[in-house]
């Protein structure tokens, strides 16, 4: 008995002797580690030459070395070594390290262990990655911590969803998302502690088709004063909490001293800052007085003056580090997520009225003509005489107003730009006067109205001393052969100006492709338009047909601007390329101060070797950062109009067309904007024909014809605040069918394949084609 006992406690033992030329572990244990691809099962027996009772032995060892701690499995059945990670793997990007982007594995299943933070190594051009990123990476040991070589950026398939909880008649939980472009709800299988109508973050769960979502974080009520904001923010992975390092920064810097005795102290001139009149921040402040110098006859002096910036945020410090991460301040009707903390950028980096405050001045010399003839730099210490609303400033000017600035400060500056002005207009870059949307607020976050911005002089005028300051800082730094962070705008692609040209002759306008396009090119066909109606849509799709500015360390000019050098100089607490544009100029003019006591603070202002190094991949991530931040302040001011008109549901508004599909046309309500569908399956039974070149639909029977520009009445049938969509309907159409917020879930559903009443011209189709 006690034989046969031992036989069969022996008998697992057996059962672990391995096949002869079978694999050792530190042979496997190799091969997946080197592997360049994901290493399963099927790859290691393959590997080995392993058949039949081989591949069960496999198996069993693999298993053996999991249940060891030796490896771990990962996606699809693949191993890779114990708190490793994967040869070829899918990663998140969640973090920027100074220039470096940080990624984590999407799948971490190591228990106990934290996901590895991993260095993403870019080679040239690959897409300018940013936060939130999804890429398929070779990954490498590096020294105590991994490096990642990206493959292939992803699509967003595991975003996050963002919506608002609904409940339906039949108690069913539903996820409606805030993003416009998603037509459908996602079903909720967990909904943790959220209520119905609260604003949630969610991750999907399961596989396609069955996906629901799982409540991952509670934003609160969507409609409360702030949360319109919210959702872009969390949209659009906007940071927008300062970690409290870098708060306590902030307040460390802020107690630098100003050096007086070194700074060129200009508190003795009349300085004005000019800015919108709900300005969170003052960076720049402008001065003129006539040259006294007889060499330059009828001309002026001039100082632009910029809040310095770089002496309180340094190269390498933490409040270098976040400022490059969120790469500008983001603007919203309701709120200001900065670049820098409010004790730095609405306090001492802000140019206050009265108060002392460090400054990188422009000294501009203006001849009679417009032209600067010398410029040059210096740190300097100013007190703002006094901050001015654009509208304040102009009516000063025009009479309208009292103001004891205006002999000493405003005339002189409207004097000295008068001159800018001719050199401008001998430029003549491009003149796009297009209305820019403002949403008022009350103070309790209540939408008081939406309305156009007004287009004063006040504008104009300080928009060209800093364009004159701007370019005179890229000249600088060219002078003395520093780098350069240039806000680079490329001239038009042929592709867009075949398109405008096609979009032009609808209204039997002749552009010619063979000419050499300038700016003056343009502003010739605007003048061709005069005044008629068409002027503005025909100036949106010239808008459309430019290139998208970026920021850059080669030099490729300004098309808009008519220039060949230009560099943001003028705004550093809301962008960090200006921040960059400082520090070079700091180091190229020897303008250092002495090293602050604190040690906590970098010694230098001017640019490190990181800067200079890191160029071209800095500017490419903040040129993604400015894209991020255009898109949400844009959808949010959607989202408050289609707020302030979900009061005028079912009334009849103004509108005009700005795009045509095939499936329907787009309107915006005028003097308003907010983009909204008129669906071609409610413009009756007839066929439309859908002319791509003309940007129009044109019906077979009755000739009814929408095209981009037709001014028209429109029934508004939806507004929706949650995502900014609104919807329209032609007035002799039914009774709108009401807002979405109280729509019944058992209405029938909008078919979203082709309508069946459309047919298509194509661009380059001379005949009616069926489609």
């Amino acid at each position: 008995m006690a034989s046969t006992q031992k036989q069969k406690k022996a008998a697992p033992a057996r059962a672990k002797v391995r096949p002869a030329g079978f694999p050792t572990r530190q042979q496997v244990m190799d091969f997946i580690t080197e592997s360049e691809t994901p290493a399963g099962k099927r790859e290691i027996a393959k590997a080995f030459g392993l058949k039949g009772q081989e591949k069960i032995a496999l198996k069993a060892l693999l298993k053996d070395m999991a249940d060891e701690g030796l490896l771990d499995i990962g996606p699809a059945r693949a191993f890779h070594k114990m708190g490793g990670v994967p040869k070829v793997t899918v990663l998140r990007i969640v973090d920027v390290d100074d220039t470096t982007l940080i990624a984590t594995p999407e799948r971490w299943e190591a228990e106990g262990q934290p996901a590895p933070r991993i260095r993403v190594v870019e080679r040239g051009k690959r897409g300018a990655l940013t936060i939130g990123d999804r890429i398929l990476a070779r990954t490498e040991e590096a020294g105590k911590g991994w490096l990642a070589h990206p493959m292939k950026k992803l699509a967003k398939a595991t975003e996050m969803l963002l919506g608002v909880v609904e409940e339906m008649a039949d108690g069913k939980l539903w996820l409606r998302p805030v993003d416009k472009r998603i037509r459908k709800d996602t079903p909720i299988s967990d909904i943790g502690t959220a209520k119905k109508g609260d604003l949630v973050l969610a991750e999907p769960t399961g596989r396609p088709p069955r996906i629901s979502a799982r409540v991952t974080d509670i934003l609160g009520d969507p409609f409360a004063p702030r949360s319109f904001s919210l959702i872009a923010i969390h949209k659009h992975g906007i940071p927008h909490v300062f970690p409290e390092a870098v708060e306590e920064e902030a307040v460390t810097a802020s107690k630098l001293p100003l050096h007086e005795d070194k700074r060129e102290d200009l508190r003795h001139l009349p300085i004005v800052a000019i800015d919108p009149v709900d300005a969170r921040d003052h960076d720049d402040a402008v001065w003129a007085a006539p040259d006294e110098d007889p060499a330059n006859e009828g001309g002026y002096k001039a100082i632009v003056a910029i809040a310095d910036v770089s002496y309180y945020v340094r190269p390498g410090s933490a409040l270098d580090r976040e400022a490059r991460k969120r790469g500008n301040s983001v603007y919203f009707p309701d709120l200001v997520v900065p670049m820098l903390p409010h004790q730095l950028s609405s306090d001492m980096c802000s140019l206050r009225a009265g108060q002392d405050r460090a400054a990188m001045a422009c000294h501009l010399v203006i001849d009679a003509q417009g032209k600067v003839k010398s410029f040059r730099f210096s740190r300097a210490i100013i007190r703002v005489a006094a901050v001015l609303a654009y509208e304040n400033a102009q009516a000063a000017i025009d009479g309208e107003q009292d103001n004891e600035l205006l002999e000493p400060a405003l005339k002189p500056l409207w004097a000295c730009w008068a001159l800018l002005r001719k050199a401008r207009e001998k430029r003549d870059p491009l003149a796009l006067d297009l209305p820019e949307r403002r949403v008022v607020l009350d103070e309790w976050g209540k939408i008081v109205s939406v309305a156009v911005r007004e287009r004063l002089d006040a504008h104009m005028l300080i928009e060209d001393y800093m364009i004159a300051a701007n370019v005179a800082a890229a000249k600088a730094l060219e002078a003395k052969k520093a780098p350069v962070m240039y806000r680079v705008h490329e001239t038009p692609g042929r592709d867009k100006l075949v398109a405008l040209k096609e979009y032009l002759a609808t209204f039997d306008i002749d552009f010619a492709l063979g000419q050499v396009i300038r700016p003056s090119t343009f502003n010739q066909l605007i003048k061709k338009v005069g005044e008629s109606e068409e002027k503005e849509q025909i100036m949106t799709q010239i808008l459309r047909s430019q290139t998208q500015a970026y920021y850059a360390p080669q030099n490729m000019g300004h098309f808009g601007l008519a220039l060949g050098s230009y560099a943001h100089f003028t705004s550093p607490i809301r962008r960090y390329a200006d921040l960059l544009v400082h520090r070079a100029l700091v180091g190229a003019y020897d303008l250092e101060l002495p090293a602050p006591k604190d040690k906590a603070i970098p010694d230098r202002s001017s640019l490190s070797q990181e800067d200079y190094e890191n160029m071209g991949r800095v500017g490419e991530m903040i040129s993604g950062h400015e894209r991020r931040a255009m898109e949400a302040e844009r959808e949010t001011i959607d989202r408050y109009v289609a707020a302030f008109l979900s009061a005028h549901v079912g009334e009849v508004v103004k509108a005009r067309i700005t795009g045509v599909q095939n499936f329907g046309f787009f309107a915006t309500v005028e003097g308003l904007g907010g983009d909204g569908l008129v669906p071609v399956s409610t413009l009756g039974a007839e066929h439309f024909f859908f002319d791509e070149a003309g940007k129009a639909l044109q019906g077979v029977e009755s000739g009814d014809r929408y095209t981009v520009g037709q001014r028209l009445e429109l029934r508004l049938a939806e507004a929706d605040p949650i995502n900014g969509a609104l919807r329209f309907e032609l007035p002799d159409n039914p009774s709108p069918r009401g807002s979405p917020l109280k729509r019944d879930r058992t209405r029938p559903k909008i078919h979203r394949g082709r309508p069946t009443n459309i047919r298509h011209i194509g661009s380059s189709r001379g005949k009616h084609k069926k489609r």
